[in-house]
Parts: C-alpha cells; structure tokens; sequence
C-alpha cells in the first residue's frame, strides 16, 4: 500500500511538473477581442488566452539591427506611444534594446528580462528560427512574447505583421502592369533586398519573384542588398548601374528613396519603381511621375511596434488574442499622392508616412515621434 502511495504520489508530482512547464498561453475558440484591430490573419488562425494579469505592467522592447532610419522611427514610436493616455497608466516600467545582428545577443537580452520578472517583450526577430527555447522560458514564467516585423517560423506565440509575401506581389504587379502599358512585357529589373536573414526579407523576395516567374516574360534580374537603408541602397544601386546599365524597372524592399536618387545622380531614364513607404520616396515620385516614376509605395509602418503592444497588453489583460494578427497594407500609387495627406513636404525624407491605425484607435503625431531619440532605455 505504502508502494502505490508513493508511486500515485510520484505520477501526481511529475504531471503537476510537466503542467508548470507546459505553462503559457492556452488554445482558445475565437472570436478575440476587438476583432477590427486584432484581425486574425486568416479563418484557421488559432486563438490564445493567457492569465489575466493586474496591471500596471512591465514591458520591454528588444530589437535587433538598428542600422536604418525604419528602426530608428521604431523604437520612437515605441517611446511615444508608451507616452500615450490610452495606455500610459497600463505600464510600470518601460525598456528599449537594441542588441544588433546577433541572434544569440536578442535571445540573451529576451531571457534576461523574462528573469528580470518583465510581463511581456515585444521584439523584431533577427532570425525567423532559434528562438524555442526562449519560448518555452516565457511559456514557463507566463510572459507574453510578441514578435512582429520580421517575425519567428513558429505558432508558438502572438504574432503582429502585414503580409510581406503579398507585399513583394505587390510590387512586382505594379511594375509589370506599367511596363505592359508601354509594351514592354520583357526586359531587365533590379531587386533592391533588405537584410539578410530576416523573414521579411525573404518573405518580399519570394513575392516579388513569384510574380515575375508567372508573368511569362523574360525577365534579367539583378539583385543587390540595401539593407533597407538609403545611403546603402544608394551605393548598390549606383554600382549596379555603373556594371549592367540601363533597368526596365527596380523592385526596391526599403531604402527606396537612396534608390530614386541614385538614379537621378546617375542621369538615368525614370522607370517604375516599387518601394516603401518614405516620405522622400513619395516626394520624389510627386515631383517625377510625369517622366516615368510611375511607382508604388507600399508601407511596412514602424508603427507596428504600437500594434504589438497594444496587443501584448490586451493578452495581459486575459483577453481572447488571435495566434497571428494581420495588419493591412497602406499603400499608395503616384497618382494618388497628396501633399499633407499621404506624404509631408515639409517632413523629412526619412520620415515613414504611415502611422495612423483607427480600427485600433492608435494615431501618433509626427512630432511626437520624432521628438523622442533612438537611443535605449536601460
């Protein structure tokens, strides 16, 4: 008797074991919670719903690459809208990091503060993969990890993201249709990259190809790396010039105003170009359209980062929160630009237009933004 006492006492030990380590987010039946903002990304998105928690909560930022203007505006949005009444009495403690291009860095600075006891961590994946055993930590210690961005191979955790495949479509469509308005159905494009290794990275490349592949022409294709920055992709493009000569048409993931410019440095012909969402690219594109620029500008907006939390505090809050939210593409042609609508003249080139989110109540100023600094908050 004593013998099944001790082994009933043994399984119960380890199962109660194995729940504590199982801890985390539990699969749910949706709808989630304020279903205009939190969109789930298609009908067989799962749902999670953690412990609600009492705020007020501690949240950190942990970025990765920092090298370009995009970050950069991110991590100030961030500031700004930590700032912001509709969740400033939400959060007791604020930290931004930036740990560069090193996976094992991110996940470090993600571990320490899962220890540090912080309730949720939003961050931009250096990597789409490694990141299980963090996951698994997080899962334990019932912290919410958001990633979002360029975002984590997995649906382990929340995920916050505009659909970078139909992005790099998108790009390729617009092109092609422009080029076939003036018979050109064949010719050679250059594809401006962003960073590798990113998923987002990859995500747009493989969009953008899928495209080309299907139209049937007979596409050359050149392909440099911008790192989704200006000065970089202004170089890259410069040298792809000075090596191969005249494009048909450039596909550019980011940096698109160093892209425009270098064309213009260059004396090259206006072509149709696919880009971000910069504020120098839709001033360039208003002032050129009439001698080629024909583009189109697609916004991956830096204000994402509020989205994340926003919704990291929601799943804090024991709400119903789809597995993988889908936030839409904001995009605009050339012939739909608007001074002091959907890009500022009097704003810097480096500015990203798109920051405004009202199914979800989220509108940060521009000055807001830019009067934060890009440096971390330790």
């Amino acid at each position: 008797m004593k013998t099944l006492l001790k082994l009933t006492t043994a399984v119960s030990a380890f199962v109660l074991s194995a729940n504590m380590a199982l801890a985390g987010p539990e699969v749910v039946s949706g709808p989630g919670a304020d279903p205009e903002c939190f969109a789930p990304w298609s009908e067989t998105t799962k749902f999670f719903k953690w412990d609600a928690k009492p705020a007020p909560y501690r949240i950190a930022v942990v970025n990765g690459f920092v090298g370009n203007t995009w970050r950069i505006q991110m991590i100030k949005t961030a500031k700004a809208y930590a700032e912001d009444p509709s969740i400033k009495d939400k959060i007791k403690e604020f930290k931004v990091v930036s740990t560069g291009t090193d996976a094992p860095a991110q996940l470090g600075a993600i571990e320490d503060f899962i220890n540090q006891g912080y309730d949720a961590i939003i961050t931009i994946a250096v990597s789409p993969e490694g990141f299980d055993r963090v996951i698994r930590l997080a899962d334990k210690n019932n912290v919410v990890i958001v990633p979002f961005d360029n975002v984590l191979d997995t649906d382990k955790v929340m995920q916050v993201n505009e659909d970078q495949l139909a992005m790099g479509r998108a790009y390729s469509t617009h092109v092609l249709k422009e080029l076939a308005a003036i018979g050109k159905t064949s010719g050679k494009v250059l594809e401006v990259r962003g960073l590798a290794g990113n998923s987002v990275d990859r995500d747009r490349s493989i969009g953008i190809n899928e495209v080309l592949d299907e139209s049937g022409g007979n596409w050359e294709r050149v392909s440099v790396v911008g790192n989704w920055d200006d000065g970089t992709a202004q170089k890259v493009v410069a040298d792809a010039i000075a090596v191969h000569g005249e494009f048909d048409a450039v596909l550019a993931q980011g940096g698109t105003t160093g892209v425009v410019q270098a064309l213009l440095d260059a004396e090259h012909p206006m072509i149709p170009v696919s880009g971000e969402a910069e504020n120098g690219f839709r001033k360039l594109m208003a002032e050129n359209s009439d001698k080629g620029l024909k583009g189109i500008s697609i916004g991956q907006s830096p204000g994402l980062v509020a989205i994340s939390m926003k919704a990291a505090i929601s799943a804090l809050e024991g709400n119903v929160m789809p597995q993988l939210i889908s936030v839409p593409l904001p995009m605009a042609t050339y012939d739909e630009l608007e001074d002091g609508k959907n890009y500022w003249s009097d704003l810097p080139d480096n500015f990203f237009t798109v920051n405004e989110f009202p199914p979800c109540g989220v509108n940060i100023s521009g000055p807001a933004i830019m009067s934060q600094s890009e440096e971390d908050v330790k």
